[in-house]
């Protein structure tokens, strides 16, 4: 849902600017209560990993495709504060190196793309899992704060299209239409979202951010044995070094973007397809850095899309990573 350039007028880009912006500053300062030594390399390795799956284009629909947005996920796996500044640097990266996302438009992706899904994704998140349990449970509320992210993000580009849209296009046809291909493309959105969180809770339970409030209750026998809950504890920290979490987590990704995003789908994503068929598509205009070699993931410049995936993961992982060590608190030791 990479919104272009020419899509809105020049007062909701910048204002759409500034809220990014300044929800941008609020997540650095939120962030610190999120990360530290130990949990910092996940905030990079999320918003790389994200930027692999984003390549990863999925059919919804005749002529029409989706892929990951990623908020939730991002949310579920490191904090809300942390997600959103994860999304920002995938967009961020995305917008300067590839063309992907407008770069006057960039206050707008990283307000439907990178706040919106975080909010409602962790938001409803939340709310299920207080009243589910175990691993299946998380996985659940995983699944359904996905679902529903991608779908409030469609109708958060309505609304600000409806306000500022440069194409005199029927809000209404616009809502229905990005409403029911993002709902599709939520789908697929929830699937992966559940499946990586059940993966990670499988192997590093504790480095999911989203279960930390997960506790066993503490249960005191009475002589007659009866038990009563007297309170909770928190769920015991797997053995084992963090290190090989992380490398293994970076060669997955580096697998995804550099060998699973050569069987993609190419047809056009949800936006695009709706733009086609509504008619606004024209209102695109040139990206300014649309003829480098890296734009359209190496399309432009012939360069293979597995050596261009494999290069924005790994601008992607030094930039949040970097930005995620600048923020996080210092009073805990790295577990190396």
């Amino acid at each position: 849902m990479h919104v272009p350039d020419g899509f809105f007028n020049a007062t909701v880009s910048l204002s759409a600017g500034v809220v990014a912006a300044a929800g941008v500053a609020v997540c650095l300062r939120g962030a610190r209560r999120e990360l530290d030594d130990r949990t910092a390399p996940m905030a990079g390795l999320v918003a790389a990993f994200i930027f692999a799956v984003q390549m990863l284009n999925f059919p919804v629909a005749a002529g029409t495709s989706g892929h990951l947005l990623g908020g939730a996920l991002a949310a579920i796996l490191v904090g809300p504060y942390t997600g959103v500044l994860c999304m920002a640097v995938v967009l961020l990266v995305q917008g300067l190196f590839f063309a992907d996302g407008g770069l006057t438009a960039l206050g707008i992706n990283v307000t439907i793309m990178g706040i919106v899904t975080v909010l409602v994704g962790w938001g409803v998140f939340r709310l299920i899992s207080r009243v589910s349990s175990g691993r299946g449970g998380i996985m659940a509320a995983a699944f359904l704060a996905a679902l529903i992210s991608v779908p409030a993000s469609a109708l958060a580009f309505t609304a600000l299209f409806a306000i500022g849209g440069t194409a005199p296009i029927e809000v209404g046809a616009v809502a229905a239409a990005m409403g029911g291909v993002h709902v599709l493309i939520g789908i697929g959105e929830a699937i992966i979202t559940s499946v990586t969180v059940g993966a990670v809770l499988a192997v590093r339970p504790d480095l999911v951010y989203g279960a930390r409030g997960l506790a066993t209750p503490l249960l005191l026998r009475g002589a007659d044995g009866s038990t009563t809950e007297v309170g909770t504890a928190p769920a015991p920290r797997p053995p084992g070094a963090l290190k090989p979490f992380i490398i293994g987590g970076v060669g997955v990704t580096l697998i995804l973007a550099g060998v699973v995003s050569f069987f993609a789908a190419s047809d056009p994503d949800g936006l695009e397809a709706v733009a086609t068929n509504k008619g606004f598509i024209d209102q695109e205009a040139p990206h300014l850095f649309g003829q480098w070699a890296m734009a359209g993931y190496g399309e432009v410049g012939g360069i293979p899309v597995g050596v261009a995936g494999i290069v924005g993961v790994g601008l992607t992982l030094v930039v949040a990573g970097a930005i995620a060590y600048a923020t996080r608190r210092r009073d805990v030791p790295a577990e190396v």
